[in-house]
């Protein structure tokens, strides 16, 4: 199941969105569908088996219930296509992370059920922005069939990284490619915004980013947009409410949540629509 794409699926409404985005990825990317449910209860209990009596009882009856139900309605998404399923016992963020070793991309919704007890909202994604081996998807809404891949640059090598990563979905899906490069006015306050190399960095930062992706797909249709705002993630945000999704950079090494960057923090907190987080650890 080597570059396969995983989703994680607990019977969720928000799951069930994830799904759907991950089995189309899955066909348009001729990959391996690999759908995990990751559970808690071995951790803190040995009585998983059926109830005595009871058919179709007990802890590990439900688990398996809820895993099938995602293998079904991948099949029902997509007829034809490869799909596995793990039940795997451990807390999701960490089972995902695991699993992402072997992944091309890692699909989550942007919440889980009371089950994974009572997990803060998005506390998955904002886990797997720091742990995963491989990009996360973030699916909040239904596909748009239109709009742009968004994406903002801001020079480094990280940045680089996460444009490929918007470079290839706007390809695959054929769609506009918006690049942005914010210059924040906190910093130019108090000075005339043409100072000295203030538009002459801007410009070549937006600049190598055009060429980067000219140069990667010869025919993208490319917006580039060099625009100043108080805030970076709030800038970013706004021009996010009409794009098919936004890509953010690789955040924080860290194993925990407050590593995660903080414009990567707010859009994941505040985005409305999908997210994918370029995760390259080690490149």
């Amino acid at each position: 199941m080597k570059e396969s794409i995983v989703v994680g699926y607990d019977g969720s409404d928000q799951s069930r969105l994830a799904l759907r985005w991950a089995a189309a990825q899955a066909v348009l990317e001729e990959r391996t569908l690999h759908v995990v449910h990751g559970w808690i209860w071995p951790l803190l209990t040995h009585d998983l088996g059926p109830v005595e009596g009871i058919a179709d009882s007990g802890i590990k009856h439900a688990a398996e219930a809820v895993l099938s139900e995602g293998e079904i309605e991948a099949n029902r998404l997509a007829p034809g296509l490869d799909v596995k399923t793990s039940l795997i016992s451990g807390v999701p963020s960490e089972v995902l992370a695991r699993t992402s070793q072997d992944a091309h991309l890692v699909t989550v919704g942007s919440r889980g059920l009371g089950g994974f007890l009572g997990l803060l909202v998005g506390s998955v994604s904002l886990k797997l922005a720091t742990t995963a081996h491989c990009p996360v998807a973030v699916v909040r809404a239904k596909e748009a069939s239109t709009g742009p891949v968004l994406i903002g640059v801001d020079g480094s090598p990280k940045s680089e990284t996460a444009l490929d990563d918007a470079i290839a979905l706007a390809a695959l899906w054929r769609a506009p490619l918006k690049i942005m490069h914010v210059r924040d006015d906190v910093r130019l306050f108090g000075r005339n915004h043409s100072y000295p190399g203030s538009d002459v960095l801007a410009m070549q930062i937006l600049s190598a980013a055009v060429l980067r992706a000219r140069a990667a797909v010869s025919d993208l249709e490319i917006e580039p947009a060099l625009v100043t705002g108080h805030s970076v993630p709030g800038t970013i945000l706004n021009a996010a409410a009409s794009a098919r999704i936004v890509v953010v950079g690789e955040t924080g090494q860290g194993k925990f949540i407050g590593a995660v960057g903080s414009t990567a923090q707010a859009i994941l907190h505040h985005a409305k629509g999908n997210i994918l987080i370029s995760r390259h650890p080690g490149n």
